[in-house]
């Protein structure tokens, strides 16, 4: 019995997923493809997380696809919101038929001498649970997995957890029906996530505290875009959209610039504004990080809700070291006692490359850690595989939208010059290594090990600038003389 194959098979069926198909289906309609998904629905992160209040961190208006125009005056939309918007592209581009649900792909191996993937697929039958394992061929690979593991979170070890008689909660794995009602809350982190969680905790209970080690800095922001909101009611949508993804795009972009360049004045700015918001309820050692804006990703509260939560009362911050969980909360190194019935772990993710699948090259385990990655979306010597990684100072879909363009105009191109492999090759063996990403966030320090290897120069240099992406991976030459294209098994070197 024959293998399926597929011209290009799609790892992962969330936002980047569904949208690597879209724009197959729109860009390449003659390719056959498969998305495969290792859980029962589409959504990845959107459907994945279910904690109260869980919502984006960018603006719609940026995080949407740049195809489908986002309708919804909501500029920080919910993530039920977005799960929809997802799902609504899938129907629009008649997709569920390509989608293979709760299989995970174990390992893909790449044989030179045949020009294609093989893939091994876990496979769970939706009614018994039991798993089995069917392998599929592709000529070309999309990893769409994101880079964190749906299996768990990232939980440091805390002394004396077995002591503390309540829930202790990861907000990746959100109990459906926890009652919390005027329960006291102690949420662990400072991150977009804790930042989510508390003004929503505190609807209901009683006390929420955000518990950190360290501060963020944190930007309010407004929930709604007024100015899109009354252009719809005279402009096609369409027009709308991209005026104002546009604009955002273009003062997302200043905003980077100028905390970058002037990190003083920006770090005066964020802190002046928490205080506004605030009052006589803002101390500055709960908001004033230690590193520079942007060193790490700001955070954003739409319509100051965090604030308002914590000029209510319901809800405080507290900056301090943990020694030990107690029966009755959490013991800080300062001596105070954190009263808690219920503690929340909002310590960030568990991040992996791929899914967590193994790759091979002719047999041999390749570890991407070890490869260069050619303008953030394709790996140093490996054929045929694309990978989408959205920014980290701007929305993600900017550049899942221009790696996907990207990655057309390469399968389009393979075909009009008769290629069938397709493959990034280092000719500066001097060329500096250094990390992928420049941030001194703790998920991105925990996963240096892991990720690929970004250059020193273009174009192995990952720029976190979409304007320039877009020159680059919109307009560029696809035969720009580090992709190597060739038709069939290359001659031995």
């Amino acid at each position: 019995m024959h293998n399926e194959r597929f011209d290009v098979l799609i790892l992962g069926a969330g936002l980047s997923g569904i949208g690597a198909a879209c724009h197959l289906r729109r860009e390449c309609p003659d390719k056959s493809f498969a998305i495969l998904e290792r859980r029962a629905a589409i959504g990845g992160t959107w459907d994945l997380f279910r904690y109260p209040g869980i919502r984006s961190d960018s603006d719609m208006l940026t995080l949407g696809y740049n195809f489908k125009p986002w309708k919804n005056p909501k500029a920080i939309a919910d993530g039920p919101d977005i799960r929809t918007y997802i799902q609504e592209a899938a129907k629009e581009y008649d997709l569920a038929k390509h989608i293979r649900f709760q299989q995970r792909v174990k390992k893909a191996s790449w044989s030179t001498e045949d020009s294609l993937w093989r893939v091994d697929v876990e496979v769970t039958d939706p009614q018994s649970g039991q798993l089995s394992t069917v392998q599929v061929e592709a000529s070309f690979i999309i990893g769409c997995t994101g880079y964190y593991n749906y299996d768990k979170g990232y939980e440091p070890e805390f002394a004396g957890r077995e002591s503390f008689p309540g829930p202790v909660i990861h907000p990746q794995h959100w109990p459906e029906n926890l009652d919390y009602q005027g329960k006291r809350i102690v949420v662990i982190g400072s991150g977009a996530t804790a930042v989510t969680l508390i003004p929503s905790l505190a609807e209901k209970a009683s006390q929420v505290t955000m518990l950190q080690r360290s501060p963020t800095y944190i930007m309010e922001v407004p929930n709604e875009d007024v100015v899109a909101d009354f252009l719809r009611r005279y402009l096609p949508d369409h027009w709308v959209y991209r005026f104002a993804r546009t604009r955002n795009i273009l003062l997302s972009l200043l905003l980077y610039k100028f905390s970058r360049a002037f990190p003083a004045k920006m770090k005066r700015f964020l802190l002046s504004q928490v205080h506004k918001s605030l009052g006589d309820k803002y101390k500055e050692e709960n908001f004033s990080p230690a590193y520079q804006p942007w060193d790490e990703r700001l955070c954003v509260v739409p319509d100051g809700d965090l604030f308002a939560a914590i000029r209510s009362g319901k809800a405080s911050v507290v900056t301090g070291q943990i020694e030990r969980f107690t029966p009755q909360g959490v013991q800080l190194s300062n001596g105070e006692l954190l009263a808690a019935d219920i503690i929340v772990t909002a310590t960030g993710l568990d991040v992996q490359a791929l899914g967590g699948a193994e790759i091979e090259l002719d047999g041999k385990p390749l570890n991407v850690s070890n490869r260069l990655c050619y303008k953030g979306l394709m790996f140093e010597d490996l054929p045929n595989f694309g990978m989408v990684f959205g920014y980290t100072n701007a929305s993600w879909t900017l550049k899942s939208d221009l790696t996907l363009h990207y990655l057309c105009r390469l399968l389009r191109h393979m075909d009009k010059t008769g290629a069938t492999v397709a493959v990034p090759r280092n000719k500066d063996a001097s060329l500096e290594r250094l990390p992928f990403m420049d941030m001194t966030s703790g998920y991105i320090q925990r996963a240096s090990a892991i990720l690929p290897r970004q250059g020193a120069k273009y174009p192995w240099r990952l720029y976190q600038n979409y304007l320039l992406d877009r020159a680059m991976l919109a307009h560029g030459r696809i035969d720009d003389g580090i992709v190597e294209l060739r038709r069939g098994r290359p001659l031995q070197r």
